[in-house]
């Protein structure tokens, strides 16, 4: 089964007066970069949230969003009313004495380190244990939607793989056809070496093996078939965290496409190679979004 790196998935609930929502969005990301976001009195639980996310969703760029709202004024943070007016008299006092130009002191003060101070609030059990059935819920519905884009991108992978093993089953037709041109390609090297004097013609035949070897493709053929075999049989599998490993399969694929292509000196068989090159960068598309 393909999993998608792209998800999204809410959840939220009412905790005796408060709100509490839980928002997990993921992008496409070689590794798991997991940022939290909660409350202040929720940090201590910060890892823990963070293990059961990449527990899930294994990889990807993964934002956890807590949000608390409440109907009562048990805000999480508020204003030391007191400092705030020491500092805001103070200031004016040594702006008259300087001859100072006051400027926005309401921005300034407000900067100033303990003028905004976070309440001392405590999460208890109780909302731990309900805020963390919406995070395991919310963790359901964004693997819900990773599956669903993941079959759109189990469809593209298999239709390509499969497009680039048809290709290959195209070549033998073109092999009669190809030896024939590189054979005449030689013939005509050699007659024009039988025009010249003092040549080697032992050494011109070694040559020629040595050249008709370097140019034989049939181990890219077969390897290639192996390959794509190798693809399909892990797709089809139950595996759910595949992305890598795909990744390095295609990585095989594309070097025996390319042997193949460099090796081919025939026009018909170079269009085929094209093909699959096609074909595999559609590959890496597809995989640089699967998990």
């Amino acid at each position: 089964m393909v999993l998608s790196m792209t998800g999204f998935g809410q959840s939220s609930g009412s905790f005796q007066n408060r709100q509490i929502s839980v928002e997990i969005k993921s992008l496409n990301g070689k590794t798991a970069d997991i940022r939290v976001k909660s409350p202040m009195y929720y940090k201590e639980k910060e890892m823990e949230i963070r293990k059961s996310v990449m527990k899930s969703l294994v990889r990807g760029k993964i934002d956890v969003s807590i949000s608390v709202s409440s109907e009562t004024e048990d805000v999480e943070y508020s204003l030391n009313k007191n400092l705030f007016k020491k500092y805001i008299n103070d200031l004016l006092e040594l702006s008259g004495e300087l001859d100072i130009d006051k400027g926005d002191l309401f921005q300034t003060v407000i900067k100033i380190p303990n003028i905004v101070k976070a309440n001392d609030e405590q999460l208890s059990d109780e909302e731990w244990a309900f805020t963390k059935q919406l995070i395991e819920q919310t963790i359901e519905r964004i693997q819900s939607f990773r599956q669903t884009e993941g079959e759109s991108i189990y469809k593209d992978l298999k239709d390509s793989v499969q497009s680039i093993a048809d290709s290959l089953k195209d070549v033998p037709q073109h092999e009669e056809e190809r030896q024939k041109l590189l054979r005449d390609r030689m013939m005509k090297h050699l007659d024009d070496f039988m025009n010249k004097e003092n040549v080697d013609r032992n050494r011109y035949e070694q040559e020629v093996l040595h050249y008709m070897e370097r140019l034989d493709i049939n181990e890219e053929k077969v390897r290639l078939e192996q390959h794509c075999k190798y693809f399909l049989d892990e797709l089809h599998s139950d595996n759910t965290v595949m992305g890598k490993k795909l990744g390095f399969i295609a990585q095989e694929i594309g070097r025996e496409i390319n042997t193949m292509g460099a090796k081919a000196q025939y026009s018909p068989m170079q269009k085929i190679v094209v093909n699959m090159k096609d074909n595999l960068e559609k590959i890496k598309e597809q995989l640089a979004n699967a998990v």
